[in-house]
């Protein structure tokens, strides 16, 4: 995957970042990229799947819970299921845990290519960045007008 650090900042050319501004600075492309694949994952599903998704990634437990016992029973002895577990450092029986792995599940089941998604976005959003860079810095960098 990705990752927005010091090393995404320096790719896009904006490693001269005021340290103060930075973790907001990735917040914000965090932020823009969630919403960015969203609406490109969201494209082509239906009313549905798009109710059922937004139950599990708001962590409703009826919801992950129904949607495990259908279409992951074992999810326990998922490897995936062990992957978050182990980086999370979350309990098996977390419904934390339980919820992650559904939306991951469910991205598998209805969406497996979010993966090249998520990729597509993310590039498209770090040339986006890169390209208007300087406007960026110069923004960042200038003290706002006296009024």
């Amino acid at each position: 995957m990705f990752q927005l650090d010091d090393k995404f900042l320096e790719d896009v050319g904006l490693a001269q970042l005021p340290l103060e501004q930075k973790q907001a600075f990735l917040e914000q492309v965090y932020s823009s990229l969630e919403e960015r694949v969203g609406v490109r994952l969201s494209e082509g599903l239906s009313d549905a799947q798009l109710e059922e998704f937004e139950g599990i990634i708001d962590r409703k437990p009826e919801k992950v819970d129904a949607w495990l016992a259908v279409y992951a029973p074992q999810y326990a002895t998922d490897p995936v299921f062990q992957r978050i577990q182990q980086a999370t450092g979350l309990q098996a029986d977390d419904p934390a845990l339980r919820a992650e792995f559904a939306a991951t599940k469910w991205l598998e089941v209805n969406r497996p290519n979010y993966r090249d998604v998520v990729a597509q976005v993310m590039t498209e959003l770090k040339t986006e960045i890169a390209q208007n860079r300087d406007a960026i810095l110069g923004s960042v960098q200038q003290p706002p007008a006296a009024a």
